[in-house]
């Protein structure tokens, strides 16, 4: 997924090393040449212009950019980039940060602005969620009880569409707190049933992330994500199992070393990306 970032100050930067280490390709535009820190976030492609001036933003690519996030300092400029973004260049979703609340009201459709924030974190992960159908994609810890907060969208072709939510089990340690629904909040009682495009928020206990992989293999089409049956023959068939997530070898494991909660959670893209040589990082 390709995703251009203006403002390459600190909010800037800690976006773009955070969706850089999902496996996502970044473009930083910022105009002062302070912000130019390239080392900070090597693996970006670095632009020193105006995000403001559509020619900068021809030339940056943000005609077959996937998403736009206004992160610079000033909501002026935020709303311009946002607004330029979404009329002249038709990007799918655009992210703007708020700096001064009194100008929330301003950040709504009429500026192109389809998604509004102001922490680095929340916007990271909005920016994935906007794109990613069917795919776990973490919003929130908590840091006193270590508690996880993930939201995945519901593809089309989901199993569990039209099913009660009460006959679907989920790992240990993982609740079902709320589904999303035409951007209305719905309570996941037991008669409740499954749509299309719901937004599901889980909430998992510290101990219980070792199996959040688990949920996209129950939420996602069967021809997607392999049956757990089908992980347990393949741990006792191979010697060697390479995770491939988005292009990326997340990693090779021993096959008498791990288990099917730690390849859930590769196959789900959480954990670290192994470098190939490819990326600079040559092999012994």
């Amino acid at each position: 997924m390709k995703i251009v970032i203006a403002g390459a100050g600190s909010v800037g930067c800690s976006i773009s090393r955070e969706l850089i280490s999902h496996g996502h390709r970044v473009v930083l535009i910022d105009r002062s040449p302070e912000a130019m820190r390239i080392a900070s976030v090597p693996e970006a492609d670095w632009h020193l212009a105006d995000a403001g001036d559509i020619d900068v933003l021809t030339e940056a690519g943000v005609g077959d950019c996937d998403v736009m996030v206004a992160a610079t300092g000033d909501d002026k400029t935020n709303l311009v980039v946002s607004l330029l973004s979404k009329t002249e260049f038709g990007v799918p979703q655009v992210v703007a940060r708020i700096n001064n609340p009194k100008n929330e009201w301003l950040f709504d459709e009429a500026w192109g602005v389809d998604v509004s924030v102001s922490t680095p974190r929340i916007m990271t992960s909005l920016v994935e969620e906007a794109v990613s159908v069917g795919s776990l994609v973490p919003v929130f810890s908590f840091h006193q009880s270590g508690a996880l907060m993930h939201e995945l969208t519901l593809p089309d072709d989901s199993p569990v569409i039209g099913e009660l939510v009460s006959e679907i089990p989920l790992p240990p340690h993982t609740v079902l707190a709320a589904i999303l629904r035409e951007y209305r909040p719905i309570n996941p009682d037991g008669d409740e049933r499954f749509e299309r495009g719901d937004e599901l928020i889980f909430l998992t206990a510290k101990e219980g992330e070792g199996t959040l992989g688990e949920i996209p293999l129950i939420f996602s089409p069967e021809d997607d994500a392999p049956a757990p049956e089908e992980l347990d023959e393949l741990l006792d068939i191979c010697d060697r199992i390479a995770v491939i997530y988005e292009g990326r070898i997340m990693k090779v494991l021993n096959a008498a070393e791990t288990d099917k909660q730690e390849l859930g959670l590769l196959m789900a893209g959480i954990g670290a990306a192994e470098k190939s040589p490819a990326d600079g990082e040559a092999e012994a």
